[in-house]
């Protein structure tokens, strides 16, 4: 989502579902769901019909990657858990003891982090990316190898 947001703030007008969905790979729909929990958030705005589409609706600087990740619902962020929630094992319940709290502090530290990383610092990077190679902007310059 990041991505389509920073494709987004980098184009001017309104973006279709289907353009997003053709830079990531992706279908429309997917696009459009997504899209929906961040316009209730009030990060971008959408007009119907022909013609509609996506605009980013936020300041850059105020955004951060903790504001888009509670926008698009807190999905899980690590990927690996416990075997069993609730084992009937001694052992199995001593490593889950001891990893759920790696998970969790890992877990906290990572969400602390993105609450300090602004979509401005995001596409300060990008522009510094691209002033290095010389290039101009045009909706492919970040898929450029």
């Amino acid at each position: 989502m990041l991505h389509v947001l920073l494709h987004m703030a980098e184009q001017s007008g309104l973006q279709t579902s289907e353009t997003l969905a053709r830079a990531m790979d992706t279908n429309p729909v997917v696009i459009r769901r997504i899209m929906a929990g961040l316009r209730e958030q009030g990060l971008v705005h959408s007009e119907k019909g022909h013609g509609g589409g996506w605009t980013i609706a936020c300041d850059l600087e105020a955004v951060t990657l903790r504001d888009i990740y509670d926008a698009l619902g807190r999905p899980e962020i690590l990927a690996m858990g416990n075997r069993t929630d609730a084992p009937a094992c001694l052992v199995e319940q001593a490593v889950n003891a001891a990893l759920g709290k790696a998970f969790d502090d890992a877990e906290a530290l990572l969400l602390r982090r993105f609450g300090e990383i602004t979509l401005a610092q995001l596409s300060a990077d990008f522009h510094t990316r691209l002033t290095e190679r010389g290039g101009a902007i045009t909706p492919e310059t970040s898929h450029a190898a």
